[in-house]
């Protein structure tokens, strides 16, 4: 036998053997869906770790800033403490800084109320 022939033969029988041996590839269906189903965990993870609590702290602003009332003692988004001397409207209050200086606000620059912080410690 010529080694031609012989290496041939090993060849033919070769892979005969190895495709017994090996498992059958998974269908493009199911890569399809394991690759949904990772994307819909991603998206249900970036709502619980991001949305949902951006939007309990937005809940949370509107409601301290619709509660508002004179006599409060806030703290301005630019850093600013004051007393709540008038609610002009919807939009604006008036706080007063201290030695009779008022300025007027809008309401949605107040960033905390500083009594539910005494309160609280």
């Amino acid at each position: 036998m010529l080694i031609s022939q012989a290496l041939a033969a090993t060849e033919a029988a070769a892979p005969a053997a190895t495709t017994a041996a090996m498992p059958a590839a998974p269908s493009a269906g199911d890569a399809f869906l394991t690759n949904m189903g990772l994307i819909v965990a991603m998206f249900i993870l970036f709502y619980v770790l991001l949305i949902r609590p951006q939007q309990k702290r937005l809940k949370a602003q509107q409601a301290m800033l619709s509660a508002l009332k004179v006599g409060d003692r806030v703290v301005t988004g630019a850093g600013f403490i004051g007393t709540i001397s008038a609610l002009k409207s919807d939009s604006e209050v008036e706080v007063d800084l201290g030695n009779g200086f008022k300025v007027t606000a809008l309401r949605y620059s107040i960033s905390t109320v500083a009594n539910d912080q005494q309160k609280a410690a």
